[in-house]
């Protein structure tokens, strides 16, 4: 009974000492703790009725950022970080590398930046104090500041500022997505994959698509806090023609907005998908825009209507 007593003694003590730390000191922590702990953490991926689990582990190496994701289910899929480059290796094609500070779709990037970049579109709210994956965790609430994005909820492990679970929220309260935490375990040391992975010699970064050529598409309208990130060409699934893209993003939420002449690639018509990512396609001129993204449609619209040639 004693020992029993002493271990909620000491589980209670993180609370009271951080009782008075505002929401954003919180999410600094959390940014701090993400580019400098080593940790593997076990989670599961909520998207309508895709059900992911994942493993993520996360380390330094001679004073550099090494990290490793695992798809546990379906065909093998893993990504590779060794500093700024991500190389992802999948079972149907051949290794490749892209620049990036982060591997994209688990911790959302801007979580280990600076936070205050997120201000201009959220705010952040302390919430309530729940138990998840066995750990005491803070609730801190980034509420958009206006309708063109969702809102979203993170829980903080209490003792090492590590996220715990992540949800992507509707305006109407309803739950998007969820990144939820299983097991998180703290390491004493970099694990043995993490050390190979900084030695391996990864593939060369792809380079961009000649932009020779290419139009300067411009926006006069972009949500609050929103920035464009990359201008280049691709070509559409089953079509020859190249078409201009444009990827945006507020740090949380992330954009790609694809522009053709109309009538030389079949774009998609509009779209609504129950985890939160949709689609819009606008005329604009003689060329047909589409905006994807996990933001409202209305959103989509309104930027894909706002484009201009320069």
């Amino acid at each position: 009974m004693r020992l029993i007593l002493l271990a909620i003694i000491a589980m209670s003590f993180p609370a009271m000492a951080r009782e008075d730390m505002p929401a954003k000191a919180w999410l600094e922590n959390m940014s701090q703790a993400l580019r400098e702990q080593e940790f593997k953490i076990s989670l599961i991926q909520l998207q309508a009725d895709h059900i992911r689990p994942l493993v993520y582990i996360h380390g330094k190496v001679n004073d550099e950022e090494v990290a490793f994701l695992e798809h546990l289910n379906g065909p093998p899929k893993n990504a590779v970080r060794v500093g700024n480059t991500v190389t992802f290796i999948e079972h149907d094609q051949p290794a490749y590398s892209v620049y990036s500070n982060r591997i994209q779709g688990v911790i959302p990037g801007a979580f280990a930046d600076d936070v205050s970049k997120l201000e201009d579109g959220y705010q952040f709210v302390l919430g309530g104090r729940s138990r998840i994956a066995g750990r005491p965790g803070q609730l801190v609430r980034i509420i958009p500041n206006d309708n063109n994005r969702y809102g979203y909820q993170i829980w903080l492990d209490m003792d090492t500022y590590l996220p715990l679970r992540f949800d992507m929220i509707s305006g109407d309260k309803q739950l998007l997505e969820q990144l939820l935490v299983v097991e998180l375990l703290v390491l004493d040391e970099v694990p043995a994959i993490l050390k190979e992975a900084y030695k391996q010699e990864w593939p060369a970064v792809m380079s961009q698509s000649d932009r020779e050529g290419g139009e300067d598409w411009q926006f006069s309208w972009l949500p609050a806090g929103f920035k464009v990130l990359v201008k280049d060409q691709h070509r559409l699934i089953g079509s020859k023609e190249a078409v201009e893209y444009i990827a945006i993003s507020d740090g949380l939420a992330n954009i790609s907005v694809y522009v053709a002449k109309a009538g030389e690639a079949p774009l998609p018509e509009e779209l609504v998908t129950r985890n939160g990512l949709s689609l819009a396609t606008e005329r604009v001129g003689n060329a047909e825009v589409v905006a994807v993204g996990k933001v409202p449609a209305e959103t989509l619209s309104r930027i894909a209507k706002s484009i201009m040639l320069q």
